[in-house]
């Protein structure tokens, strides 16, 4: 079947569709049907159906024959440890804390944060909350006390489990006083704390409240799993919110399970047994549906990688976990691509490393520029596919469905909308645009399976911020357009679409020009405040490593560029060389800040940011072009 025969599948038959996909989940009890819309335009899925997460994530391997194969592969390149944990390892691991969390008191819709650093007892925590029906919210490990407290108080949690200490390359990350910090802080007190110690930077417990991961799981009895509806939430993630106030996405337990073991073949073209990789962090949702849940459940190895694309120990770290675990689907943020190519521009790295396992390469979590897809396709020599998510939706809005069929790429757009995903551009009335047309990307309800129904505890909050906008709809806040063969294009944040004496440019658009450049290994283009034009364009540039140019040689060139690609209509004069770009931890860089500091607005510290330092040299370099005074 093409991928046009499977979306009309979908558009066809809706119901039917999904009601397929679930066939390959163990339910306890199956479904009636599949949407369940009485209260649209809030939307569930699969409701009355009992389910497992776990069972369906771990024991159902097992018992199907297949407990010795791999199910987690662990490479911490900082420790110098690798570990391989099978499916029956994994089991008796998960059952065996699932029973100790269960004995002290942690019952089905009870929540429990994790704060953890990228080792295998992170996904085994999720596992257990999962096993005995507790909600848990993976906290990113290191996060700043503060933020912890307010995650802390909107969710409530019975328990927290966490790690002694992170590791990032060079430096250990005590996690326990910033715990002890947020617990402190916040309102609600959890009763319980779990701490794995890591023989790095063992943590100083708190008699009747912390209890050592190891210890407190002797003479437990191992938990069975416990069945579930399917509308009950399998987790709560919160995402920075433009208010400053996290938002709790929910997860409902069936469509997670049905939709993220349909993309598994579909959208990745894996089979049980190959072995997968997501290079991301249990703190985000990548980690969350990609290195826990998806692979686990479709029976592929994951694998849990604690390690920098560069510094552990150079930029060729990447091509050697692929290389030496087998890796067939990789899957990593454009920026992480980015810092490989600053570091390694000729890609000398990869010719260490038989990569002939490696088929595929997926991008997600910002633009993929074209500069980046072809580099990475110039050295890896396979297909380098973008696709589209979000942290609400939880997998692939628009992409190439790999397991379907390739759609020839189209530099600039991860292709086309996924089964489930009825993608419109409107304009601010709500009208549908013209093909080639700039405008709002929306999504007509319902959503798919898998997505969000709802945020924890803010229906009001969930209805202004995604529903409000373009009632029928969901309000994605990214701008884009669909071109005539349908293909989408994301090129900005709704609130990144700049307005330049009435015309209305995508920074994303300028962008791609800048990066072409040789010597420019990342950017950044930001909307400033203009007295004449409304808003006029800004560039930030940083160089390859060994690009020994002047800057401001540099600087003319690319004005020069966006001149002849885009026209004078971008009104592009200004651009800053500058080391490095202020990025979350994830990856995502932090345009919104950026435009506060040069319009002089106040503005609060991300809480995600890797670094708050690069703030103070985006100043800096601002006040070498005349903004930035205040």
């Amino acid at each position: 079947m093409t991928y046009q025969d499977v979306y009309e599948n979908w558009q066809q038959d809706p119901e039917g569709f999904w009601m397929q996909a679930a066939e390959a989940i163990d339910w306890d009890l199956k479904p009636t049907k599949a949407l369940f819309d009485e209260n649209a335009p809030l939307y569930e899925w699969f409701s009355d159906g009992m389910v497992n997460t776990c069972w369906n994530a771990v024991d159902r391997h097992v018992q199907a024959g297949n407990g010795d194969r791999t199910a987690i592969i662990y490479d911490s390149p900082i420790t110098g440890t690798k570990d391989k944990v099978s499916y029956e390892e994994l089991q008796t691991r998960v059952a065996s804390l699932a029973g100790a969390l269960r004995a002290k008191g942690i019952e089905k819709g009870d929540r429990v944060i994790i704060y953890m650093p990228m080792v295998p007892q992170a996904l085994e925590a999720m596992l257990a909350c999962a096993r005995l029906g507790a909600i848990h919210s993976v906290v990113f490990g290191g996060f700043a006390a503060n933020e912890l407290a307010v995650r802390i108080d909107d969710s409530k949690p019975k328990a927290i489990i966490a790690a002694s200490c992170g590791l990032e390359p060079g430096r250990v990350v005590e996690y326990k006083p910033l715990l002890d910090g947020a617990i402190e802080t916040a309102t609600h007190k959890p009763g319980l704390c779990v701490i794995l110690q890591r023989k790095e930077h063992p943590a100083q417990l708190i008699d009747g409240r912390d209890v050592d991961w190891y210890g407190f799981q002797d003479g437990t009895t191992p938990a069975d799993c416990v069945p579930v509806e399917g509308n009950h939430p399998a987790y709560i993630l919160y995402t920075s919110g433009t208010t400053g106030a996290p938002k709790g996405v929910l997860r409902p337990t069936g469509g997670h399970l049905v939709a993220l073991n349909w993309t598994m073949k579909n959208i990745y073209n894996v089979d049980p047994g190959d072995v997968f990789w997501a290079a991301s962090d249990v703190g985000w949702v990548v980690g969350h549906s990609y290195i826990c849940y998806a692979p686990l459940i479709h029976g592929n190895t994951t694998i849990v990688f604690e390690g920098k694309p560069v510094g552990t120990p150079d930029a060729g770290t990447f091509w050697r976990v692929i290389s030496e675990h087998k890796v067939k689907s990789f899957f990593t943020a454009p920026t992480a691509f980015r810092a490989v190519k600053r570091e390694d521009p000729k890609g000398e790295l990869v010719k260490n490393y038989d990569l002939s396992c490696l088929e595929t390469i997926f991008l997600a979590g910002e633009r993929a520029d074209p500069d980046t897809i072809i580099w990475a396709q110039d050295q890896l020599k396979v297909p380098v596919i973008d696709h589209w998510w979000q942290t609400e939706t939880g997998w692939t809005i628009a992409g190439n469905p790999m397991g379907i069929e390739y759609l020839p790429v189209k530099l600039g757009s991860p292709a086309k909308p996924m089964p489930g995903y009825d993608v419109q551009i409107l304009d601010e009335g709500g009208h549908p645009m013209k093909p080639g047309e700039l405008g709002a990307i929306a999504v007509k309800l319902p959503l798919p399976p898998g997505t969000l129904p709802n945020l924890w505890n803010a229906e009001a909050r969930f209805r202004k911020s995604y529903l409000q906008q373009f009632p029928g709809f969901y309000e994605t806040g990214d701008a884009g357009m669909i071109d005539e063969d349908g293909y989408l294009y994301i090129m900005a944040r709704t609130d990144d679409v700049i307005n330049v004496a009435g015309h209305r440019l995508s920074t994303g658009g300028i962008e791609e020009v800048l990066a072409a450049h040789p010597d420019v290994a990342e950017c950044a283009v930001i909307g400033i405040t203009d007295q004449l034009k409304g808003q006029i364009p800004v560039g930030f540039l940083c160089l390859n490593s060994g690009a020994n140019r002047d800057s401001a040689e540099v600087v003319t060139e690319v004005v020069k560029l966006v001149r002849e690609k885009i026209g004078p209509v971008a009104a592009f004069k200004l651009a800053v060389v500058i080391d490095r770009l202020p990025k979350t931890r994830s990856g995502k860089i932090l345009r919104g800040t950026m435009v506060k500091i040069a319009d002089g607005e106040d503005f609060k510290m991300p809480a995600t940011i890797d670094d708050p330092a690069i703030l103070d040299e985006v100043r800096e370099a601002l006040k070498t072009i005349g903004y930035a005074q205040s």
